[in-house]
């Protein structure tokens, strides 16, 4: 680990080194982490942030963009943005769960009744509130990118819960998405998402859960054949600034962050629904099975989720009869 810490920080310096000489003429360069490949929806949603900035900035502010965990996993970066190497991190929910609970909500299963309710949420005050409620940890969200629906996949049909007791499924460092694989019967498996292609395939895991961009695009259709559409969460992406790098911005600069950061969530649905579509009928080519499962059967065999958290968390609870209540 302390080699790899090393290694990471390496790369991290030669990156930096070669942003300052590219961007010589930038008032303020923000560097920007993320773990997708350059073909990924949200590489592309964030590029487009990335030259709204510039140009509502006349090229004062610049984000410029690692993609593909060249600067490491998403926990890592996050630890250099805390650390005061790295100004943005692309995340998501359930990563960010450990360092505010408010992030817990999106991890939830079965909450949302529908991507209107989902777009309601996220684009609402909230949505805002989860985004601010992480400074204390040193940053803060600047907008939500839609990561679809997650479901699970695995090398059989999976249509009723009961076909996934036993088994060892793949799942984000988060204790909502371990709690709920727990109650569905599987036996949760926190796993970087770098390393679930060879898990996959040497019988580590036995399945996964994702949506189906991240499931096509990760190669994970070449070991996994069947994609169960039970749609248990959506998890949004989120990219998020550190609050020391946000205050040093100038309230004009902030105001055109913030409303590039806007353009580019919207622009991002229209990504990923095309993404979606089009990864869907690659791994259709590739011989994977999509599978209707007993939709009811996952939701009931949730809930008991739901009133544990009414016995136990009560500032979560609230959350989530808030976010019940978004019309």
């Amino acid at each position: 680990m302390t080699m790899k810490r090393t290694l990471v920080s390496a790369m991290v310096g030669t990156a930096l080194t070669f942003g300052a000489a590219a961007s010589a003429y930038a008032t303020t360069t923000l560097k920007l982490s993320h773990n997708h490949p350059r073909d990924h929806a949200v590489h592309k949603a964030m590029d487009f942030l990335a030259k709204e900035v510039r140009q509502a900035t006349d090229g004062e502010v610049r984000i410029r963009i690692y993609p593909d965990a060249q600067l490491g996993t998403q926990r890592e970066s996050m630890e250099l943005m805390q650390n005061g190497a790295l100004d943005m991190v692309k995340s998501n929910a359930a990563e960010l769960e450990a360092f505010s609970p408010a992030y817990s909500a999106f991890n939830l299963p079965y909450l949302f009744r529908d991507k209107d309710h989902y777009y309601s949420v996220t684009g609402g005050e909230v949505g805002r509130e989860i985004l601010d409620s992480s400074s204390d940890s040193g940053f803060i969200g600047v907008t939500y990118y839609d990561a679809g629906a997650r479901s699970f996949y695995t090398s059989k049909p999976i249509e009723t819960p009961e076909d996934l007791k036993g088994m060892k499924i793949r799942v984000q460092p988060s204790p909502s998405a371990i709690a709920m694989v727990k109650a569905l019967g599987g036996n949760p498996t926190p796993l970087a998402y770098g390393e679930l292609y060879t898990a996959l395939q040497q019988g580590v895991v036995d399945a996964a859960e994702n949506n189906i961009p991240s499931f096509s695009l990760s190669r994970h259709s070449e070991v996994s054949k069947y994609f169960s559409l039970d749609e248990h969460t959506m998890v949004p992406d989120v990219l998020v600034i550190s609050t020391n790098t946000y205050d040093k911005l100038t309230e004009e600069q902030k105001q055109a962050l913030m409303k590039a950061a806007e353009d580019s969530s919207e622009y991002m649905k229209e990504l990923w629904a095309a993404s979606e579509a089009k990864e869907r009928e690659k791994a259709e080519k590739m011989g994977v099975t999509f599978v209707k499962p007993n939709k009811a059967a996952f939701v009931s065999a949730v809930q008991p989720m739901y009133a544990d958290i009414e016995k136990t968390k009560p500032e979560l609870n609230q959350l989530v009869e808030r976010i019940k209540a978004v019309q």
